[in-house]
């Protein structure tokens, strides 16, 4: 095994979004950067992959809206900086009863956040979106400026962003021990290095790196099913018709929620998906399907039988994500509770990817001491206490 005695400011394992936006930020700010991937790049066994993710501002929780400002911005930056189109505008339209919380909450949040945003009626929606079939009591709400992601594009171009900045990329490098101290010494299947400071952004595998340290944190990893639908006409629920990506709060009934993308990826195919999965093992996650797959699927079915009656009810194409679950679905961002050299960004439950820049950000500003720039009370790991939740 090749020894490499040069110091880094900090190493970053996991390269994902969130572990590119971490090693951006590192090496914008002049620090001495490597960043390691245990899969060869691109890969897509994990959470980053794949041609779209959804860019949003509703939420219900003021923090994730406030941090949201700040992404829109940094996205803005990084297509500057790079001459690449990462985001597109489509407006993302959330979907519920009337009478819906959620939707009420999410609009509450927008109007204190001066988002500007629409509330369409049953009778409205109709007419504005006369492919989607909702019943009477069925409101709308748009966020005009919420669209898409262009997901590997965006990996891609941070990875090189990195590189240009000074910063190191080594794929295929799987992390096999981890020596912590004032210098951190961490043995990959190739090399050895050393830090000063350490960040873990691993997705799925968060837990297998932190017991190299001693803890493990209430995460669950899912897999989720992300499918695809034909448009009985071509073009149909297409962006270049002006369609949005949809939110379902409720319409479905189901546990969790639908969200969809218009057609963009696949010609002639719009992907509509279920907002949860069930339990796999990471390195499992191209096993045979349970018959729990099968169910997420019928509840898809449904969906887009009664709601989208423009396209066929069967999925066309079946592809697999990986979701990283916290309890209460907000993310982890904090250090290790013995080590304060060491940074875990985790749990980012499946809708991490908008807010990466500014989780890039935060992981930065705490691998290097210095003040975060967000209130970061909701993500700290001191949340979880009690049995089955953090373990020292």
């Amino acid at each position: 095994m090749a020894a490499q005695k040069d110091l880094w400011d900090a190493i970053v394992i996991g390269a994902g979004v969130q572990g590119c936006f971490t090693a951006y930020h590192l090496a914008k700010h002049g620090k001495r950067v490597l960043l390691l991937e245990q899969f060869f790049l691109p890969h897509s066994r994990g959470s980053s992959h794949g041609q779209s993710r959804i860019i949003r501002r509703v939420y219900p929780e003021d923090f994730y809206t406030q941090m949201m400002d700040e992404c829109y911005q940094m996205w803005a930056q990084l297509e500057q900086e790079t001459g690449t189109q990462l985001y597109r505008q489509t407006g993302v339209l959330l979907l519920g009863i009337k009478e819906s919380q959620d939707l009420k909450t999410i609009q509450a949040t927008l109007s204190r956040w001066g988002v500007k945003h629409q509330r369409l009626s049953s009778e409205e929606l109709k007419q504005r979106f006369p492919n989607i079939r909702l019943a009477r009591g069925e409101v709308g709400l748009l966020d005009k400026f919420g669209g898409i992601l262009h997901a590997s594009k965006a990996l891609r171009v941070l990875q090189d962003a990195v590189q240009r900045l000074g910063g190191k990329v080594c794929d295929g490098e799987k992390v096999m021990e981890i020596k912590p101290g004032l210098q951190i010494t961490v043995k990959t299947t190739s090399s050895t290095y050393q830090a000063k400071n350490l960040v873990i952004t691993a997705g799925p595998w968060t837990n297998r790196v932190l017991s190299l340290l001693g803890i493990e944190l209430p995460l669950q990893t899912l897999r989720i099913n992300v499918c695809y639908w034909r448009e009985k006409v071509p073009g149909s629920y297409g962006v270049s018709r002006g369609f949005p990506c949809l939110l379902d709060l409720g319409l479905s009934l189901a546990p969790h929620h639908i969200y969809g993308t218009p057609s963009m990826e696949y010609p002639g195919l719009m992907k509509v998906s279920y907002h949860h999965g069930n339990n796999a093992d990471p390195e499992e996650r191209d096993c045979p399907a349970a018959f729990s797959d099968a169910q997420d699927i019928q509840i898809l079915s449904r969906f887009v039988r009664d709601h989208l009656p423009d396209l066929e009810p069967k999925p066309a194409i079946v592809e697999r994500c990986m979701y990283t679950n916290t309890p209460d679905g907000h993310f982890i961002l904090d250090r290790h509770p013995k080590y304060d050299n060491i940074v875990i960004g985790a749990g980012f439950s499946g809708h991490g990817f908008k807010l990466s820049p500014v989780v890039g950000k935060i992981l930065y500003e705490l691998s290097m001491k210095l003040t975060p720039s967000y209130d970061l009370t909701p993500f700290r790991i001191s949340r979880f206490s009690g049995p089955g939740k953090a373990h020292l």
